[in-house]
């Protein structure tokens, strides 16, 4: 995801709400057989907003796929943004909540980074749809007063991955002349563009991805002395 946002947070290991919520927006989830068809519509909702994008999507659309009335559909959201809203805040909500009980853990910063480089591909399958919508709709999104937390969210991540890199560098496991932050972004762009390219069910999957990616990651392409 160009997971936008560029720094401030909350210190990682601090437990706090998710920025979502944080804004002042909580979600009361309906119950029993309303609350399952709202989570397929959703779901649905998600796949068209990623294969068609936010902007060109319709509610009508959304509607005639699900094989309803567009009235019908107003029933359980009152906007196409409310759908969106709990697609985004439902991804951001777990990736974030993974990478704060990965840090809290309070292991080695080398380790650390290696299983929030296994979390980030291992969104790529469940959260496809979401992180699609980021990649492609994040600029328009952010110009709307209710999607502030998306730019919060991005924040916060990035002061968790900037904030173990550095301890990293403090414990002379990661290179000291390598800058925090540009490497961060690197990682992160190379995790969440794969959305583009990675096919779920295909030959590989996101553990092989973070397995390669990891690989180059800490070990580099060069072998042997360099030339």
């Amino acid at each position: 995801m160009t997971t936008r946002k560029d720094s401030g947070g909350t210190a990682p290991t601090t437990k706090s709400a998710s920025p979502r919520r944080q804004a002042g927006r909580t979600r009361v989830a309906p119950l029993g057989p309303a609350s399952d068809r709202r989570d397929h519509l959703v779901k649905l909702a998600a796949e068209i907003f990623a294969r068609k994008g936010f902007q060109a999507t319709t509610v009508r659309e959304i509607a005639t796929e699900a094989g309803i009335l567009s009235g019908s559909l107003y029933h359980h959201f009152d906007s196409k943004e409310t759908i969106v809203d709990e697609v985004l805040s439902t991804f951001l909500d777990d990736l974030i909540s993974r990478y704060r009980a990965v840090i809290e853990k309070g292991g080695k910063p080398r380790p650390t980074l290696t299983e929030m480089v296994r979390i980030g591909f291992g969104s790529l399958e469940p959260h496809r749809a979401a992180i699609t919508v980021m990649q492609n709709d994040w600029s328009y999104l952010r110009q709307i007063e209710r999607f502030d937390y998306l730019v919060k969210a991005e924040h916060v991540v990035e002061r968790m991955w900037v904030d173990q890199i550095k301890r990293g560098q403090a414990e002379g496991q990661l290179r000291a002349d390598i800058d925090p932050k540009l490497t961060y972004r690197m990682i992160r762009d190379a995790i969440w563009v794969a959305v583009r390219w990675f096919r779920p069910g295909g030959r590989l999957g996101t553990a092989h991805l973070a397995d390669h990616y990891i690989s180059v990651l800490f070990d580099g392409l060069a072998a042997g002395e360099p030339v």
